[in-house]
């Protein structure tokens, strides 16, 4: 699942490459991922592309006014083609191409830029928005303080976790709590902070808060880094090159060296260092609905 770094990073290739250009045409080919009719798609045609935002995991392109905004859920993704002239249309429903923008080229016979959205699997999470504001779309009025601005303090992550009952691996991937960390990221943050994930968040001391703060930081804030500047089609596999423990079962860790092991769920999993982040003891498996103490 693209996570705030590698969101952000596609954020920032759209603003180097598509701000400036006129929409083109927006073709839609996975109706369900359409969630408004008013405007319609057809009203971006024609119109400038002035910004792109990120908020959390979506991604928010304002043409003059209204907004084209984006969540690639669990298996999206954008892939950028410098020529669509010659693109075909596919059959809606089939296959694993949602939507492409069309942009227009500067002069009549330049190539024609734009991406396109894809899910692979059959799920179909992704989701387009066609806004006036991108408050609008229920996923961002409900988003948390994003990790990387400058009013996220370790005050008030400490706000944030001050009397939670929740489990700390489950509240940072809350995107009500805090925007933009998923299931790859959270793991990481957690081994970086020595913290387990099973760990009630309210019971954190004011030492562990500040340690978990700076480890969400500069875990997401190093991960940018890594991203940035690279094309959309290089960013998964940076992604899972820089990850340390998550998709690691088996593993050593790159810390300790002892074997990173992984608590399985209906749908996901997590991984984690036992030394570095237990006290040695293994967690048990969720499903049996605690922590070997």
């Amino acid at each position: 699942m693209p996570e705030l770094p590698e969101v952000e990073s596609l954020a920032e290739f759209l603003r180097g490459h598509a701000v400036g250009r006129k929409i083109g045409a927006v073709e839609v080919f996975g109706f369900q991922a359409l969630k408004t009719v008013d405007p319609p798609v057809t009203a971006l045609t024609g119109r400038t592309v002035t910004a792109v935002a990120r908020h959390g995991k979506f991604i928010d392109l304002d043409c003059d006014g209204l907004h084209l905004v984006t969540h690639l859920a669990r298996a999206g993704w954008l892939r950028w083609q410098d020529d669509l002239s010659r693109a075909k249309a596919v059959r809606p429903g089939k296959g694993p191409l949602a939507l492409r923008v069309r942009l227009a080229p500067y002069e009549p016979g330049e190539p024609e830029p734009g991406f396109e959205l894809t899910e692979a699997g059959t799920q179909k999470r992704l989701a387009v928005y066609v806004v006036r504001d991108p408050g609008e779309v229920p996923g961002i009025a409900a988003l948390g303080p994003d990790p990387l601005s400058d009013g996220f303090t370790a005050e008030v992550l400490g706000g944030i976790l001050n009397g939670s009952r929740a489990q700390i691996k489950g509240l940072l991937r809350d995107q009500k709590v805090i925007a933009g960390i998923g299931n790859a990221y959270s793991d990481e943050v957690l081994h970086a902070a020595r913290t387990s994930p099973f760990k009630v968040a309210g019971s954190l001391t004011e030492e562990q808060v500040t340690a978990l703060h700076e480890a969400i930081v500069t875990t997401l804030r190093t991960a940018l880094d890594r991203a940035r500047g690279l094309a959309a089609k290089d960013l998964k596999a940076e992604k899972k090159s820089g990850l340390r423990v998550h998709g690691r079962t088996g593993e050593p860790c790159a810390e300790c060296g002892d074997t990173i092991r992984e608590v399985s769920f209906a749908d996901s999993s997590l991984q984690y260092c036992p030394t570095c982040q237990t006290g040695g003891k293994p967690l048990a498996d969720r499903r049996m609905s605690r922590l070997l103490k």
